[in-house]
């Protein structure tokens, strides 16, 4: 079990698929950053000016040259400049929108806890399922080779006149259900292998029984209550999601206030005209931007953030009933389990003994073969609902650790090395450029 579930937080796809997520999430933060510092922009132009141009000259002064003076001439005009922009004060939005992209952070954190809890909760009962179908198969084969050698028996007897030809008919409809039922049996083995190579990774081999983590689970339900308030990565998902969307409430707000910015340039410029060679320009531009009405689109946004706000509030609350349903569901398919395994022992030894005597019985000529193969028959459903019953419990035990928030692999102490969620984020929170994504923490291929 351990294995398996080691294999499947490494190889499972849907919490690789998770933790990309999560990566790119993180980069909200370095983004909303960005609105603090400043942007330095750079540009240049060139042209190719030809001006002709005639001044009129005085009358009787110029007369005698036509009455004008002409001029003509050819530029290349160009330059470079460097813009230097930076926001002083923007109503505090930058501020809060990285206050909205930490609490949005820590949920897809609590998302990752929860999907690598489904994922591991998922292969424990993939596994647990292959156990339990190749352990039906089993006695269903078993059955089969049972019911064969009964019906050769009859057969035998028959010959001798020792039973009649129900006996014998009914021999052979015994056998029958049983390789049809041998045939249901393995094609539902077929199918939970198929969901442990999809959960997990690769395909099952053999197989052992799980051992319990009884030890592991809380001792009350009110002790699994509280672990499930304060650990289940749904509620705390939930709980950062309406604390995000308070910081975007605050976000919006500060559109209405006044914004403060400062610009500085420098502006070269060369062969402007045929009599001026190059100008230089440095200048500091202060502004005061004051929003006075905005056609009540930001008004708009600010009541949609705020109910946005009261809907994750709600979501809060039914995070939180859910997982006490949760918990509750599971302590009690928990508790009811041991005295189900214990009545599926005890069902399973009685019918061995009622078998074994009517056998003997039979043989006197107290049983008919229809009784003991109704024998076989209860005995059968009896090992395999014993099976059944110890799968569930497994499934029990698992269900609820996971409802308590704690089905994840280092509260297991899985031997792998642990996707660390906090590496990335470290990283890039105030990474100034780079187009290339850093490594993830852990190979995930």
């Amino acid at each position: 079990m351990e294995q398996a579930l080691a294999d499947a937080y490494l190889l499972n796809p849907v919490l690789n698929a998770e933790r990309a997520r999560l990566r790119a999430i993180d980069e909200q933060v370095a983004l909303a950053k960005s609105g603090l510092r400043p942007t330095i922009t750079g540009s240049g132009s060139t042209a190719y000016n030809n001006q002709n141009s005639n001044l009129r000259g005085r009358a009787n002064v110029l007369s005698s040259f036509g009455g004008g003076i002409g001029s003509s001439g050819v530029t290349h005009p160009h330059g470079y400049a460097l813009t230097l922009s930076q926001l002083l004060f923007g109503g505090f939005q930058n501020l809060n929108a990285i206050r909205e992209a930490k609490s949005l952070v820590q949920a897809q954190r609590e998302t990752l806890r929860q999907v690598e809890q489904t994922v591991l909760l998922d292969a424990a009962t993939a596994y647990v399922n292959v156990v339990r179908d190749q352990a039906v198969v089993r006695l269903r084969e078993n059955d089969v080779r049972v019911l064969t050698e009964q019906l050769k028996a009859t057969r035998d007897r028959f010959d001798v006149g020792e039973v009649t030809r129900t006996d014998v008919a009914q021999a052979e409809a015994r056998r029958s259900e049983a390789l049809a039922t041998l045939a249901s049996a393995q094609a539902n083995l077929k199918i939970s292998r198929a969901t442990y190579e999809q959960v997990i990774g690769h395909p099952p081999g053999t197989l052992m029984a799980p051992p319990s983590i009884r030890h592991l689970l809380p001792n009350s339900l009110d002790e699994a209550m509280t672990l499930g308030d304060g650990e289940n990565p749904v509620i705390l998902t939930a709980v950062y999601n309406e604390e995000s969307s308070l910081f975007a409430v605050e976000r919006i707000m500060g559109e209405l206030l006044p914004s403060v910015s400062l610009e500085a340039q420098y502006e070269k410029a060369f062969d402007q005209s045929s009599t001026i060679s190059d100008i230089e320009t440095t200048s500091v531009t202060g502004r005061l931007s004051v929003p006075l009405y905005q056609g009540g689109g930001v008004s708009a946004r600010v009541r949609q953030a705020k109910e946005t706000n009261n809907q994750l509030k709600r979501e809060v609350e039914n995070a939180r009933l859910s997982v006490h349903a949760d918990v509750i569901s599971n302590w009690g398919i928990l508790q009811s389990s041991g005295p189900a395994i214990r009545s599926a022992e005890a069902a399973v030894g009685a019918n061995k003994i009622a078998l074994t005597g009517v056998r003997e019985e039979e043989k006197v000529g107290q049983r008919t073969t229809l009784d003991v193969l109704d024998a076989q028959r209860e005995l059968l459903n009896s090992q395999i609902g014993l099976v059944s019953a110890l799968r569930d419990r497994v499934v029990a035990e698992y269900s609820l650790y996971s409802a308590i928030g704690r089905m994840d692999a280092q509260t297991l102490g899985l031997s792998v090395p642990y996707y660390d969620p906090f590496e990335h984020y470290e990283i890039i929170k105030n990474k100034l450029w780079g187009l290339a994504p850093p490594e993830p923490p852990l190979a995930d291929n």
